[in-house]
């Protein structure tokens, strides 16, 4: 049984030869049906009336059930449990927009009955694998610098990164492009999703204001690549109503903050301050879109960002920072979801900053993203030396996208 627990992404079901039948029950479209669970936890007796209203049968391990909408209907989340204890060969799965709102006021959630998994938008090497060009991936992962892509891969894949840009992750928009290859087409699509998620604030407004969630999801746009300022949200809200709006956009899992850490040992949280705080917005094409709305400017974005060069593409609203931190979390384990931590020098008049600070091997290990080679690694290279640490891995640009692991050849440590 699995509950779809970051459901950022419209309703995706993978149709496996194994079931004979795919019921969904949307309790949006058919709010009726939610009678069914307020009667009792009865499963024979719920599955009973809903193979009779949508006229089918309903058989165990033959019949994959799909809760779609599953927010709507509390009793249908509470009762997962009893599918599980009661019924455990009939496979049942649950999502919902927002979900984890409604997750907050049930007592007791079934722990160890119901498995979650943290699901995102479409990956760079998923978006590959859509658009016909699986063959680029291991090309991708195999190149080094000693070994790089030759010059006509290299510019493919610099032209598919554009695309993905642009069109993202969200799998109606990437189907959309898949079928018409029409930006303007996937812009609308955009549009549909960044409408649903400020409708669906609506629904919680007993919780916390819509408009509150809607201004601070904006200003996380606007603010992306930077420490957050609160300030900047709105001179309505405190501080306070602020954070608790934050809190609720990273539970939904349309944000994902990133915590500056000292780093000095293991794990990163326990040395995290939550001062200095960055957030990222769950889907490049969407912040695109909505900048472009905001600006007015959304062909001037896209001309842009089809005709800048290469050097200039990677600076573009720290994009391609953004783009990298949605990698690391897309690629760990869906089972939990991912924390990120950067590392800025928090002295005063200090600009040294390192876009991510992961673990890799059991070792801390910086990561840069950097457009140019002038200067772009001295924060690098100040982490290391005051950490103790021998290698970094970094990006850079110089006629042609390079990636590489940064070694000193002699180590300093000093206290952070």
């Amino acid at each position: 049984m699995i509950l779809s627990i970051l459901s950022n992404l419209k309703p995706l079901i993978l149709f496996i030869y194994y079931f004979i039948m795919i019921l969904e029950v949307n309790f949006e479209k058919n709010p009726d049906v939610c009678a069914f669970f307020e009667q009792g936890h009865d499963v024979n007796v719920i599955l009973s009336k809903l193979a009779a209203y949508y006229n089918v049968s309903i058989e165990p391990e033959k019949t994959l059930l799909f809760f779609d909408e599953i927010q709507s209907c509390m009793q249908a989340i509470e009762s997962l449990r009893f599918f599980w204890e009661d019924m455990p060969e009939l496979h049942v799965i649950g999502a919902g927009s927002l979900l984890e709102f409604t997750l907050q006021d049930i007592p007791t959630f079934a722990v160890g009955r119901i498995r979650s998994l943290y699901m995102y938008p479409m990956s760079f090497d998923e978006f590959l694998n859509a658009t016909g060009n699986a063959s680029l991936i291991s090309m991708k992962k195999n190149a080094d610098s000693d070994k790089p892509l030759d010059e006509v891969f290299h510019n493919k894949l610099v032209q598919l990164f554009r695309d993905y840009i642009m069109i993202a992750g969200m799998p109606e928009a990437v189907a959309e492009w898949v079928d018409t290859n029409d930006y303007l087409k996937v812009s609308l699509i955009h549009d549909d999703i960044v409408t649903g998620y400020e409708h669906d604030f609506s629904k919680y407004k007993k919780r916390i204001k819509p408009d509150l969630l809607r201004l601070t999801l904006n200003s996380v746009v606007h603010q992306t690549g930077q420490k957050f300022v609160y300030s900047r949200v709105s001179e309505e809200y405190n501080s306070s109503q602020i954070k608790e709006a934050l809190r609720l956009l990273t539970l939904a899992g349309l944000i994902t903050p990133v915590i500056h850490t000292s780093a000095n040992g293991l794990p990163l949280d326990s040395e995290q301050n939550n001062r200095y705080v960055k957030y990222l917005y769950l889907d490049p094409g969407l912040l695109l879109r909505i900048l472009g709305i905001e600006t007015g400017n959304q062909e001037n974005i896209r001309k842009k960002l089809l005709l800048a060069s290469t050097a200039e593409l990677v600076n573009k609203g720290s994009i391609t920072e953004m783009f990298a931190g949605c990698e690391l979390i897309k690629y760990h384990a869906e089972s939990h979801n991912r924390r990120l931590h950067y590392w800025v020098r928090t002295e005063k008049n200090s600009t040294a900053e390192v876009d991510y600070i992961i673990v890799k091997d059991g070792i801390i290990t910086p990561v840069e993203v950097k457009a140019g080679t002038k200067g772009g690694m001295k924060s690098m290279y100040m982490f290391l030396n005051k950490k103790g640490l021998q290698k970094g891995h970094a990006s850079y640009h110089d006629g042609k996208w390079k990636y590489f692991s940064l070694l000193l050849p002699s180590v300093q440590s000093s206290a952070a």
